[in-house]
């Protein structure tokens, strides 16, 4: 059969028909690496990714990383997602990926990578849906975390604005691009999305750190249980290519929410602080709960949760947002949730590697 009438015989499917056909796939791939087709029926035609666009849920609904935007959508609302990072000194490089079973270390599902570039006053680390090229000029390049000259504190930069109705300033180190690379709708540049600052540790290297992080995209009334935090839809880069699948999700069931948050007066941010760790006498050391993630100690592994707003409780032991813990030499787990993204627990993280020893 001729590939022209091929793919003119699946995009005429009866409309009825395709889209159970479709449901029916995306239900029962619902892990990977067996959820590449559902990647790949929203390849087939115009037809077929409107409607995988439609049925396919962001992370905070479904718990499922589907395609590249979901790594700007928020994190699930009932649980930890299980990510892991794997750190190559030697290259400087540092790959997250997703875990897929309940082991501290598989294969995983590759999502994103850094590099670290030292310069004359700061740290740049390039973020990057590319695992080989690392490179503001590449079309993978989705945002970066830049460091102090002491390492002591730290700024997340999005290539784009955070969702449609943000109102926020490009930083000054906004590179011009290509205008073929981006969306004539959405402005490309370095958004500012969240700052991250290390206290100096007065106890030295005997004690944790203090972390301290403030989420500039996300209102702090984002955690309240009828909220919705705010997220991006779509990416502004257009001619990635195939093996990035860049289009918009259904966002439908989110706009009224967010809609009516940004119509009001504007929120306090959202703040994240690290839980503070209790001396264990007998092992001598400070320990926090990261039920079996973490195994090995290090002075970089961590717990954030939300700082509370309007006279709340202080958080409880399930309110934890991010927690990141070594597990091996070059071996950490990252693991996330609502509503922060993996994007942003990423970046969070990778500012764990950076601090200096003024922060330890």
């Amino acid at each position: 059969m001729d590939d022209g009438l091929e793919q003119s015989w699946w995009a005429n499917m009866p409309h009825e028909l395709l889209r159970e056909v479709l449901l029916r796939i995306e239900s029962s791939e619902a892990k990977w690496p067996r959820r590449r087709s559902v990647v790949a029926c929203a390849g087939v035609c115009r037809t077929w990714r409107l409607i995988i666009k439609e049925i396919v849920r962001p992370p905070q609904l479904s718990s499922n990383i589907t395609f590249p935007i979901s790594l700007k959508q928020p994190g699930p609302r009932e649980h930890l997602l299980q990510c892991f990072i794997r750190r190559n000194n030697g290259t400087q490089t540092y790959y997250l990926f997703l875990s897929l079973s309940s082991a501290l270390a598989d294969d995983g599902k590759f999502l994103l990578a850094a590099r670290k570039f030292r310069r004359p006053t700061c740290t740049d680390y390039i973020i990057s849906l590319d695992s080989d090229y690392m490179s503001r000029e590449s079309n993978a390049y989705i945002g970066k975390l830049r460091s102090n000259f002491l390492g002591t504190k730290f700024t997340v930069y999005d290539i784009q604005l955070p969702h449609s109705r943000a109102n926020m300033a490009k930083s000054c180190s906004t590179k011009l691009v290509n205008p073929k690379q981006v969306s004539p709708k959405v402005p490309a540049g370095n958004y500012p999305v969240a700052h991250i600052s290390y206290e100096l540790n007065v106890l030295g290297s005997r004690g944790p750190r203090r972390m301290h992080c403030v989420i500039d995209s996300i209102p702090a009334s984002a955690i309240e249980p009828e909220r919705v935090a705010p997220s991006q839809t779509s990416y502004s880069v257009s001619n990635i290519g195939t093996s990035f699948p860049f289009f918009q999700t259904n966002s439908t069931h989110m706009e009224n929410s967010i809609s009516g948050e940004q119509n009001n007066k504007r929120d306090d941010v959202l703040v994240l602080r690290n839980k503070a760790a209790r001396w264990h006498e007998q092992m001598q050391c400070w320990c926090l709960n990261f039920h079996g993630r973490v195994t090995v100690a290090s002075v970089k592994n961590f717990q954030l949760t939300a700082l509370p707003v309007n006279g709340h409780a202080e958080p409880q032991e399930d309110d934890v947002i991010l927690q990141f813990g070594k597990v091996g030499k070059d071996l950490f787990t990252m693991d996330y949730r609502y509503p922060i993204s993996a994007f942003q627990a990423f970046a969070i993280c990778l500012s764990s590697f950076a601090t200096t020893v003024a922060c330890e």
